[in-house]
């Protein structure tokens, strides 16, 4: 069977408390026994940003399919390596195994070995983030938070996760967050919340939007100005219960940083410094990937 791909690296963190390496190693005895004409390997990861690495030079050595056996963050560290690498011929895939796995929840058409084996691929669209201090663009394949996204996921690291961690962790953080201000073109404003969503859904449960699609050209901005705390928590309520309904859309999203503040990366925590200026952009089919 031709496919546009001519073998699989297998990407997985051996010390993860889920089950990435067991799901990893399943996928590549499935593969075997259906497709033995396909090298497959696996590529368990040794330190943090090791799937970057592993995923950029796979790109640049040949037309791998990189498949992340992860969460969102995982498969963010993939996705950036294949980006880095500059490779039109590379491919790129998750299999859902960690905390949050919005991105293959929302795209997932079929199970991955059948996805593989055919071998058809999908042209998604990602964000990238660019930040005017020296640092290299990021890109996201789901979303970029702002304000009690990040709050939140850094409040999760410390308090550990797992249903009931994580809402002792939620309700602990929602009580000590405070709003955030970034400069737009309407001046400075001050927000509890800001979304860059390229998929509708995230953190399992909330529905950032009724019409937002992967592969549309657009992401939808979901703003949630400052407000009364009480709020705050009927719009996640909202979210999670219903969705928030249609929501704006924008190629493109500049804005300047007033203070320190963290920023949240299909999952994982980065910092911006004080004074930077950001831009926020969509770049339609960035992602080959198989569904």
């Amino acid at each position: 069977m031709s496919r546009p791909f001519d073998a699989v690296e297998i990407v997985f963190n051996p010390n993860s408390t889920g089950d990435a390496q067991e799901r990893a190693e399943e996928l590549a005895e499935q593969l075997a026994e259906r497709a033995p004409e396909l090298p497959v390997q696996l590529r368990p990861t040794e330190r943090a940003g090791h799937g970057r690495e592993i995923a950029r030079d796979a790109a640049r050595a040949g037309r791998p399919l990189v498949v992340s056996v992860s969460g969102d963050g995982g498969y963010n560290d993939v996705v950036n390596g294949l980006m880095d690498a500059g490779a039109d011929s590379a491919y790129a895939a998750v299999l859902a195994a960690g905390n949050a796995n919005d991105h293959r929840r929302v795209t997932r058409e079929r199970p991955l070995a059948d996805a593989i084996l055919d071998g058809d691929v999908s042209k998604l669209d990602l964000l990238r983030m660019t930040v005017d201090d020296g640092r290299e663009p990021r890109y996201a394949h789901s979303y970029i938070g702002l304000g009690i996204t990040p709050t939140v996921a850094l409040e999760l690291e410390k308090g550990g996760k797992g249903s009931i961690k994580e809402i002792i962790s939620t309700i602990r953080t929602f009580s000590r967050f405070r709003p955030f201000q970034i400069e737009t073109d309407a001046g400075t404003e001050t927000f509890d919340s800001v979304i860059f969503a390229n998929i509708r859904e995230m953190a399992k449960f909330a529905v950032l939007s009724e019409e937002g699609r992967p592969d549309d050209g657009r992401f939808e901005v979901v703003v949630l100005r400052h407000t009364a705390k009480w709020r705050v928590l009927a719009t996640a309520v909202r979210a999670a219960i219903r969705g928030l309904g249609p929501q704006p859309t924008a190629r493109e999203y500049r804005f300047r940083t007033v203070n320190p503040m963290p920023v949240q990366i299909d999952g994982e925590v980065s910092e911006f410094e004080r004074g930077v200026a950001v831009t926020v952009e969509i770049v339609p089919g960035a992602l080959h990937t198989v569904l």
